[in-house]
């Protein structure tokens, strides 16, 4: 029998809980739900999505693990990833990776947040079709892109 999930709720591990609270706040649209201060709940109305963050050195996470998180990316759809590079560079935002294409039908780039988890801005494109004839037959890749 399979786990039944109410909800998707990833959590980082944070230095600054505040500071990255406001990170995501002010640059990606989120809001606080919950803040107690260790522990915040950000929402966002894009489909009710969650990200929680927690002090690093909080007693509730296992000892061994209170670090903040490392060697994690997020990744964010969006529509149009040169607007919101442009949006985000003139926030003043870090742009750690800038705008690129990429064959397998992707626009993206990063930036990071406070705790240098990275954030993949992503938007879908049509993959080039050297690339789809290449990957043709692996499993989810159809010779044509029907996009």
């Amino acid at each position: 029998m399979m786990m039944q999930l109410e909800r998707f709720a990833p959590t980082l591990l944070s230095r600054d809980v505040a500071a990255t609270r406001d990170f995501y706040v002010t640059r990606f649209g989120f809001r606080a739900e919950v803040d107690i201060g260790w522990f915040v709940s950000l929402r966002h109305d894009a489909e009710a999505y969650e990200l929680c963050l927690v002090a690093a050195d909080h007693p509730s996470t296992p000892e061994r693990f209170r670090r903040p998180s490392e060697g994690v990316i997020i990744g964010f759809l969006v529509a149009d990833a040169s607007a919101e590079e442009a949006r985000l560079r003139a926030a003043g935002t870090e742009i750690v990776e800038p705008l690129r294409d990429e064959p397998w039908g992707q626009r993206h780039f990063y930036v990071a947040d406070p705790d240098g988890v990275l954030i993949d801005v992503v938007q879908q494109t049509t993959p080039s079709a050297a690339w789809l004839a290449e990957h043709a037959g692996m499993a989810g890749i159809a010779a044509a892109d029907a996009r």
